[in-house]
């Protein structure tokens, strides 16, 4: 647990964006959601996670497209302005049995975590994809994502 405590310690940290705003490419929410439910960070590396059940961001992208939502998620890990995602649309890429085991773990209604993960993913993959498209082997298991928001975080 000592990578994972030291993300959380970088996330109370609270350190301000280089522009000063709360939510600058959604680490800002990011860190105000895990501040107050670490289960968040977990949850979010477990889906990103090569290793998770999502299949990692090539799965995630892939459900996208499969609910008409691909230009959304392309314009994450792309390097134009990021398009935004509503928490019913997220619902219905990850689907509603899925949602509500997220919520679960997170301690909220499926809405409210459809709705963290709608603030907070847009910026975050936009940020764990730097050069506009995402890895060939994707962003690893769990273990190497929490490493790279480390990373992002401390460079806050």
């Amino acid at each position: 647990m000592g990578l994972f405590d030291s993300v959380l310690g970088a996330i109370n940290k609270g350190q301000p964006s280089a522009d000063g705003s709360a939510a600058a490419g959604g680490l800002g929410a990011l860190i105000a959601m895990a501040a107050s439910n670490p289960q968040l960070v977990q949850a979010i590396t477990g889906m990103l996670g090569n290793d998770g059940q999502h299949g990692g961001l090539s799965g995630l992208v892939e459900k996208f497209q499969q609910a008409g939502l691909g230009d959304v998620v392309g314009s994450w890990i792309g390097s134009g302005q990021n398009q935004s995602v509503s928490a019913d649309q997220f619902t219905n890429v990850l689907g509603s049995d899925a949602m509500a085991g997220l919520a679960e773990k997170l301690g909220v209604s499926p809405d409210e975590a459809a709705g963290q993960l709608s603030n907070v993913l847009p910026g975050l993959i936009d940020k764990l994809t730097p050069g506009g498209e995402a890895p060939q082997g994707g962003l690893g298991n769990s273990g190497d994502l929490m490493g790279m928001l480390g990373g992002l975080l401390n460079r806050r």
